[in-house]
């Protein structure tokens, strides 16, 4: 199996969040260390107005991270497309993949959590369609060699050419976060790597996947041609205690999260809101034991899925090199 790290950096403010336990500069020597110990990839997280102190300028952080590795590669997990300007954003993602000589794994999503909407003042009910015409422009700023105009429902542009160019041909790999199987089957249809969320049971993530494979078969694409990554929270307890607290730390901090997701008529219907409490904490994570997160990886590689992201959740640099040693 490979592994890659997931989550984020926190600049200290307010209490600790489930994807960004560290500050930045400890993050940056998170990633080097997880680089030298055979990890795949880093996938970072953006989110904005939390007051956790969470990344908001994903891109940015990466590049630095890029100047300091050498074959990790570089996810976001992910740009929600709604909130930016689909050709700076182009032009950015452009950036850090030429400067990374082509390590960009390029990640998005439609959003989920109301505070952030609320925020940039977008209704949450435009993010469908500002998503898809982010998306179209976004790939068509990295392929096209001529100068064009776009006159669309949200955005405008007029003799542009986009610069630079990605070193990754026809474009960086598109990751596409999905856990609705109406979006799943969007993601395949796009031509996207899946991106499997951090909360859902096993069995959740097991059969999203399934939906996937499904509609790539459907297509008349090997599914072997397109990748999977589920993103699973990471701690090894060496006590039933540390297990305990673990589970109670990630709980309470999904309960922070949550808060700032939910809509005024707390009735958002993001697949990530389905699954809360300590024993949904449990099974949508590795946390407990070495013996334990074995059986939990073994679980996972059996239905089908050969990429985990790991999240820390307390373990820090010991914990990557301990997993290293046991799975790598």
């Amino acid at each position: 199996m490979r592994f890659g790290i997931f989550g984020g950096a926190r600049q200290k403010r307010g209490l600790a969040d489930t994807d960004s336990p560290t500050g930045y500069r400890d993050w940056i020597e998170y990633n080097i260390e997880a680089e030298a110990l055979g990890y795949l990839s880093t996938f970072t997280t953006e989110h904005h107005f939390t007051g956790l102190g969470q990344v908001s300028a994903s891109l940015s952080l990466l590049t630095y991270l890029a100047a300091k590795t050498t074959t990790l590669r570089l996810g976001t997990a992910v740009m929600t497309l709604p909130w930016h300007h689909p050709i700076l954003l182009a032009e950015q993602a452009a950036t850090l993949d030429l400067v990374s000589e082509g390590r960009l794994d390029f990640g998005i999503g439609k959003g989920y959590r109301y505070n952030e909407f609320n925020g940039f003042a977008i209704d949450m009910a435009d993010a469908d369609a500002l998503f898809e015409e982010s998306l179209d422009l976004i790939l068509a700023a990295w392929q096209r060699e001529d100068r064009w105009s776009h006159q669309g429902a949200h955005w405008r542009f007029n003799d542009i050419v986009v610069e630079p160019p990605t070193v990754q041909k026809p474009h960086p790999p598109i990751w596409l976060a999905a856990g609705r199987p109406e979006s799943i089957r969007a993601a395949a249809r796009r031509g996207a790597h899946l991106l499997l969320d951090q909360y859902s049971p096993l069995a959740a993530a097991l059969e999203r996947a399934n939906i996937f494979r499904d509609e790539l078969g459907i297509m008349g694409i090997d599914p072997a041609e397109r990748e999977i990554a589920l993103a699973r929270g990471l701690y090894i307890a060496d006590s039933p205690e540390e297990k305990a607290a673990a589970i109670e730390r990630r709980t309470r901090s999904r309960g922070l999260v949550d808060e700032l997701a939910q809509t005024p008529d707390r009735d958002n219907q993001a697949s990530i809101m389905h699954f809360k409490g300590p024993e949904e904490a449990l099974d949508g994570a590795l946390i407990g034991t070495l013996d334990e997160i074995h059986e939990r990886i073994e679980a996972i590689r059996a239905g089908g899925i050969d990429y985990v992201l790991l999240s820390n959740q307390g373990g820090g640099i010991e914990g990557l090199r301990r997993f290293s040693r046991a799975f790598l």
